[in-house]
C-alpha cells in the first residue's frame, strides 16, 4: 500500500538541509532548556518555602495564645481583715 505521507517524510529526511545553522539551533535549544529548568527551580523553591512556612506556623501556633504564669487562686487566698 502506498502512503503519500510516509513518502513525503522519507523525502524530507533524505534531503539535505539547505541553510541549516547548527550553532543557531543549538543556541535556541539551550536557551529554551535553560528557561524551562529555571522555571522548574523557581517553582521548587517556592514549594519548599511554602512547606517550611506552613511547618513554622503549625509548630508556632500553640505559642500565639497568651500564657499566664500566675496560678489561679480565686477563693483560696485568705485576705487580712
Amino acid at each position: 500500500m502506498h502512503d503519500p505521507f510516509e513518502q513525503s517524510l522519507r523525502e524530507l529526511l533524505n534531503s539535505a538541509p539547505a541553510d541549516h545553522d547548527d550553532d543557531a539551533c543549538l543556541g535556541r535549544v539551550l536557551k529554551t532548556a535553560n528557561r524551562q529548568i529555571g522555571a522548574g527551580e523557581m517553582f521548587s523553591l517556592i514549594g519548599h518555602w511554602f512547606g517550611a512556612s506552613m511547618l513554622a506556623v503549625s509548630k508556632g501556633s500553640p505559642h500565639l495564645s497568651p500564657v499566664s504564669r500566675r496560678t489561679s487562686s480565686r477563693g483560696t487566698t485568705k485576705k487580712a481583715d
